[in-house]
């Protein structure tokens, strides 16, 4: 029995609570995953996974043992990945997810020149705005744009995401143009799905407050509200990323600019508290330095001022 191996096959099971989903991205039978942990507990003389019909749960050696295979792990991960860099230039392969508009408009060049930079090390790039599990889909990190970490979640920041709210200049000139939260209720607004589809939270007097919305159009994608925000069908509130290059064009503009909107953080969000390789340290600490905590897109006039002076 190979220790490690059969170590690291335990973990997976562990973590993703499944054989067959180990086996799938294993790329083997599923009774080759269920041997491997059978021969562990065997070796260890104890049970590690308590089996039923509907799922897995570890017993109380198994909580024990997991953590203990973590360490152990982890420790020999980091070891062979500093040991082969010493004198040699980053490798390997790398798969991180990345939400869909912000990855077009932004990442995409990025990842573009880091393979330039680094061609020995190759990119996996899933562009969805699907929440995925890090662990049972593989996923190095994810770029998760968000005000508030999940308890435990392991992450990085890397920027800063403004939000703004924008309509075009025909809309303001067919509605008018409101100048309080309030007034947002009398007026067409498409909600982002699921997180802001009937309310916007703006700041007042340094506490988060939620003023109602209501509108013809939810979708889950900024690029197609900020779409019909350009075509004058209504108002929207969109990241900055997206609507900086609408608002430079003079397609839309910002509007309430004199009440703020909650800032938002853009995360590299890893699986868990794992080792993480010099081949994805390297592409995150690449993305800390080109986003920056002042992103370039916000140097563009967004709020009513030209950044420029």
């Amino acid at each position: 029995m190979d220790r490690l191996e059969t170590m690291e096959m335990f973990r997976r099971v562990a973590e993703m609570g499944s054989f067959s989903a180990v086996a799938r991205q294993a790329n083997v039978a599923r009774s080759v995953v269920t041997r491997q942990v059978a021969a562990l507990e065997a070796h260890l003389g104890v049970k590690l996974i308590a089996r039923s019909t509907r799922r897995l749960n570890l017993t109380s050696a198994g909580v024990a043992y997991l953590e203990k295979c973590r360490e152990i792990l982890d420790l020999v991960e980091a070891a062979e990945s500093d040991l082969a860099a010493e004198g040699q230039v980053p490798r390997g392969h790398v798969r991180v997810s990345v939400p869909f508009s912000f990855g077009l408009r932004h990442l995409t060049p990025l990842l573009l020149d880091f393979g330039a930079r680094y061609p020995e090390i190759t990119l996996e790039v899933d562009y969805t705005d699907r929440q995925v599990n890090l662990i049972e889909e593989g996923v190095d990190f994810a770029i998760r744009i968000t005000g508030r970490l999940a308890p435990l979640e392991v992450a990085r920041r890397l920027s800063v995401c403004r939000m703004l709210v924008v309509a075009s200049d025909d809309y303001l000139r067919r509605r008018g143009e409101p100048k309080r939260p309030e007034e947002l209720i009398e007026h067409e607004c498409f909600g982002y799905v699921p997180t802001a589809q009937s309310s916007w939270g703006f700041v007042v007097d340094g506490e988060l407050r939620w003023f109602p919305i209501r509108g013809r159009l939810l979708a889950n994608n900024g690029d197609a509200l900020l779409d019909a925000a350009i075509r004058g069908i209504g108002i929207t509130c969109a990241p900055s990323f997206i609507a900086a290059a609408a608002i430079a064009a003079g397609s839309v503009r910002p509007i309430l600019t004199g009440h703020a909107l909650p800032e938002l953080g853009i995360y590299a969000v890893f699986p868990g508290n794992r080792y993480v390789p010099r081949r994805v340290r390297v592409l995150v600490d690449y993305l800390a330095e080109r986003l920056g905590p002042e992103p370039y897109w916000d140097a563009l006039p967004l709020f009513g001022v030209d950044a420029g002076g």
